[in-house]
């Protein structure tokens, strides 16, 4: 298979990926990261190029969702304050190939389990929201993970915020896609320190991810994307996960 093959088939995989992900307020950055990493791309191009097609796709998911009244200023200002300069911090840091590997894949592994756990929505009744200084602490820390691995954070926001009843289902999938747009642009940022190399098929993913994220965002911000996508969604993040830690010190 040609490479010119291999880039059109990787960016229908991606569109799909978009449109799965930001029918729930999510970038795809680890959808991505799957993709590639089934694909063998090398693990200092699939960080960057994650994180500029996050900032794309977070960007178009958090202008519908806000434009559909799914937000809250009160929920996500203390999330970003504190996220934005640690993963600037985490997006510098460069980890040796397999250490990377590994990591990712188990950021995946997770993805997949926290989807299928939270695939059957939670209710919006008992909303409590938390004090600042919790949203803050729980900023930084998913905000340092985020720019170290090249994921936005969604991933692990959205399912910690319906386990712990922070905000209804529909303001937290606005607040996830927020998020994730501010600590991808600081990721992209710090990786950026550093030479940096996105993939050459970026323009074509760029635009694929577009089309999904327009579809994905469009239904989601009026309609949750159903139990049975979460879980398919699921089985790709496990398969591929699980494939890096595998492979990871092969």
């Amino acid at each position: 298979m040609d490479l010119d093959t291999t880039a059109w088939i990787l960016a229908a995989l991606m569109l799909l990926a978009a449109v799965l992900y930001s029918s729930v307020g999510h970038a795809g950055a680890s959808g991505y990261l799957a993709v590639m990493a089934l694909a063998g791309i090398a693990p200092a191009t699939m960080k960057p190029t994650a994180l500029a097609l996050n900032i794309v796709v977070a960007l178009i998911a958090t202008w519908k969702f806000q434009r559909a009244g799914a937000f809250s200023w009160r929920l996500f200002a203390p999330l970003a304050v504190a996220a934005v300069p640690l993963a600037y911090v985490g997006g510098r840091l460069t980890l040796p190939t397999e250490v990377y590997k590994a990591l990712v894949g188990a950021v995946l592994v997770y993805a997949a389990a926290r989807t299928l756990v939270t695939a059957r929505q939670a209710s919006d009744d008992d909303v409590r929201p938390p004090a600042p200084v919790v949203l803050a602490l729980t900023g930084g820390a998913l905000g340092f993970l985020a720019g170290l691995t090249g994921v936005g954070g969604g991933i692990f926001l959205s399912p910690l915020l319906l386990f712990l009843r922070w905000a209804p289902i529909r303001t937290i999938s606005g607040v996830s896609a927020a998020f994730i747009l501010v600590n991808s642009i600081a990721g992209l940022a710090g990786a950026a320190a550093h030479p940096i190399a996105l993939h050459p098929a970026w323009p074509l993913w760029a635009g694929a991810v577009v089309i999904g994220g327009l579809i994905g965002a469009e239904f989601g911000s009026r309609r949750l994307a159903s139990p049975a996508i979460q879980r398919l969604l699921a089985v790709v993040l496990a398969v591929a996960g699980l494939k890096l830690v595998a492979t990871a010190f092969g």
